[in-house]
């Protein structure tokens, strides 16, 4: 039985490591009670953080997921797989160096990347056999950054080039979910609405049920 399950949609989480680690591993244990199927360490490190508390934090969050047999995964920072029990990476934009890191971490592994508009992304990756694509933004947002808006367009066209799963982030909750209902994706990643929320349990809860819902 493989240590985690294959990626195919749902609630995907992306970690704030700047937050305080005992509470972020609470906030992450309970994500996982309510469901969520995917996590992602976001490389927003503490200032001062070393290579050796990076891997601590990576190691205690593997330990917590891998009673729920989820994956958890880096942004960007691939060495990090090298020595931890991290199931893959995703990455920003399309790595210059994937055929050279894929030979140097010798083993297999997940693999996403965020789109935009750029549907030659998608073609990359659909070429490339990765697991996944997440697409920012779909809402304005303070945590997606310098995202740009997608288009639905975008959505759609990327479903005709493949079959891969399809993640949608940036300013999504479980109220305007409903606004997305006419385009075909997977999933949701999500930072503030879960790991913000008085009970991450019932926000992640909340997410799956309104996918489950908007996928009818």
């Amino acid at each position: 039985m493989s240590r985690y399950k294959k990626i195919t949609g749902g609630v995907y989480l992306v970690l704030d490591p700047s937050l305080d680690r005992i509470l972020l591993l609470q906030k992450v244990k309970e994500a996982l009670e309510g469901g969520t199927n995917v996590l992602q360490i976001w490389n927003n490190w503490p200032a001062g953080y070393t290579d050796s508390d990076k891997r601590l934090l990576i190691q205690d969050l593997v330990a917590v997921a891998a009673a729920y047999q989820v994956p958890v995964l880096i942004n960007e920072e691939w060495q990090l797989l090298k020595d931890t029990g991290l199931a893959g990476i995703h990455f920003d934009s399309v790595p210059s160096d994937f055929e050279t890191l894929k030979a140097e971490l010798n083993r297999g592994f997940v693999c996403g990347v965020t789109c935009s508009n750029d549907l030659e992304v998608i073609r990359w990756a659909d070429k490339h056999q990765l697991d996944y694509v997440s697409f920012c933004a779909v809402f304005p947002s303070p945590s997606a950054g310098s995202c740009e808006i997608v288009q639905p367009a975008t959505i759609r066209e990327a479903r005709k080039i493949t079959r891969m799963p399809l993640f949608l982030s940036g300013g999504i909750t479980t109220e305007n979910i409903d606004k997305l209902r006419e385009l075909d994706f997977n999933g949701v990643a999500v930072i503030s609405g879960i790991l913000n929320a008085a009970s991450a349990r019932e926000s992640a809860a909340a997410y799956k049920q309104a996918l489950n819902k908007n996928n009818v």
